[in-house]
């Protein structure tokens, strides 16, 4: 028999409270959101054609993950639907449609995360294949490591079995304009572009566990084999069942600094706030700082929120209670 003193059990109590979930998850219940960057995203740049298929595509992406959790898969099978769709659309920043880098090429970074274990994989600066988000779970699931980049990166993927394409596949005529334009006129990256260059998603499947997972292009003419947040886990990615699954989009070196993602689910696990309340907490933060940009949040109660301080961001969510949305700027 133990015997405890007040503190010990009191430490104890604390212990097994910050073990249990946020909050009860209704069995058989599940929750997606997805984004697809955020950025300075202006109205009048957008005609009504463009409006409509945007939205297409972000509601084609959500169909995607909606079918694996309604069917009774894993988040992680989600978020991989999701993103995979996304990285094969030109209008989205990574895979096809991918940015330039300031020497003409493209490197592509991703990661994945799982709720459950904590297990993680990331991939950085790969340059032939065509589905990032594959080759990161496959470093989750496949290595005993959790991030690869470069030549590494790509020759695991290729051990791997997984589809290597051209460098120039994932080019595009809009995105070689977009570096062209930065060269001629001396513009930053987010002069170029209307958007940061990330897509993610998260998911709660029925079985209660959450994943993350976000995939991007990067900034437009970036050197130097620049990475910014998406690959990394705790400020572009996190997924934790004891509090929630985060993808963030935007500034990446402010995320970073931040530690976005991780830091929301750190405060909505050791303080007990809401999924809304901590994205819009740490969204202010990276705010003051001098970033922008957005995260998606999924929490273990089957909440699905966004928060963002950018124009707008590229976003959708559904839920087995029947919320079915996509959404363009701020104020939607």
């Amino acid at each position: 028999m133990t015997i405890r003193t007040p503190r010990a059990a009191l430490l104890a109590a604390l212990a097994l409270g910050l073990a249990a979930p946020a909050a009860a998850h209704d069995k058989g219940g599940w929750s997606l959101a997805i984004h697809g960057g955020a950025g300075t995203i202006e109205r009048a740049a957008m005609t009504p054609e463009r409006d409509a298929a945007y939205r297409a595509a972000l509601q084609a992406a959500l169909d995607a993950g909606k079918a694996v959790l309604a069917g009774g898969g894993t988040a992680a099978d989600a978020v991989v639907a999701v993103i995979t769709r996304l990285e094969d659309d030109p209008r989205f920043n990574a895979g096809k449609g991918a940015v330039y880098t300031w020497d003409g090429g493209h490197e592509l970074d991703a990661s994945i995360m799982l709720g459950e274990t904590r297990a993680a994989g990331s991939v950085a600066g790969v340059t032939n294949v065509r589905h990032p988000i594959l080759l990161a779970r496959a470093v989750m699931e496949k290595s005993q490591h959790v991030m690869l980049a470069g030549r590494g990166a790509e020759a695991f993927a290729r051990e791997q079995g997984l589809e290597i394409v051209a460098p120039d596949w994932f080019g595009t005529p809009e995105r070689r304009e977009a570096l062209e334009r930065l060269k001629a006129e001396k513009l930053s990256a987010l002069d170029v572009d209307i958007k940061f260059g990330t897509v993610g998603a998260v998911a709660l499947d029925q079985a209660g566990h959450v994943a993350a997972g976000t995939s991007t292009g990067g900034m437009t003419g970036k050197r130097w084999s620049r990475i910014g947040d998406a690959p990394v886990i705790g400020a572009g990615t996190y997924a934790d069942d004891r509090s929630c699954a985060v993808s963030a989009t935007g500034w990446g070196e402010y995320f970073i600094r931040v530690g976005v993602a991780r830091t929301i689910c750190a405060r909505m696990e050791m303080k007990g706030e809401s999924a809304q309340a901590a994205a819009d907490a740490v969204i202010a933060d990276v705010g003051r700082l001098g970033g922008d940009g957005g995260v998606i949040v999924v929490a273990p109660n089957g909440d699905a929120v966004f928060s963002l301080n950018s124009a707008g961001m590229y976003r959708g969510r559904a839920t087995s209670a029947g919320v079915n949305e996509v959404a363009i700027y701020r104020e939607e």
